[in-house]
């Protein structure tokens, strides 16, 4: 369980309004889940990019979100508040890396990069517990989406998607 937060500060502040996922992390319930829910919308526009611009945004994506995610924190007092989603964004992106098009793909990489986020198999509970500030915020879910990003393409690889 997260610290309440006030809902219109967070929808007020650019920065913690981005950190929360232009909103979604303000979920009541499973915020993680919901802001990667909420990552598909960008990640539609992101899809039609060739794979080098993507894999730039992706990288720019996440420098941003190490500051994003620290500055979040600082400003709400708490270290990684479960409503600070943009490490989901982050990481459901990497995890659809070159993926082929479907929504069936799409649901297998949602789905592998929560099963990933929410479990933490080592190294990414490692990561989670070692690695602290902003960096820590992002670098277990860029590594969940890794994981996830194998899943994904060797299943495409196996099936020919």
């Amino acid at each position: 369980m997260t610290d309440p937060i006030d809902t219109r500060r967070i929808l007020r502040d650019p920065v913690l309004f981005v950190a929360f996922g232009f909103g979604s992390g303000l979920s009541p319930r499973a915020p993680g889940t919901v802001g990667t829910l909420a990552a598909i919308l960008p990640y539609l526009l992101l899809e039609k990019l060739s794979l080098v611009p993507y894999l730039l945004v992706v990288a720019l994506a996440f420098v941003l979100g190490v500051w994003l995610c620290q500055e979040a924190s600082n400003r709400l007092g708490v270290h990684d508040h479960g409503g600070i989603v943009w490490d989901e964004f982050v990481g459901l992106w990497i995890a659809l890396i070159a993926a082929p098009p479907g929504w069936s793909w799409l649901l297998l990489g949602f789905l592998s990069f929560r099963f990933f986020d929410i479990l933490k198999p080592w190294p990414i509970g490692w990561l989670d517990r070692h690695v602290s500030g902003g960096l820590g915020i992002m670098v277990d879910d860029v590594a969940a989406g890794i994981a996830a990003l194998a899943v994904l393409q060797g299943v495409s690889r196996l099936i020919g998607g």
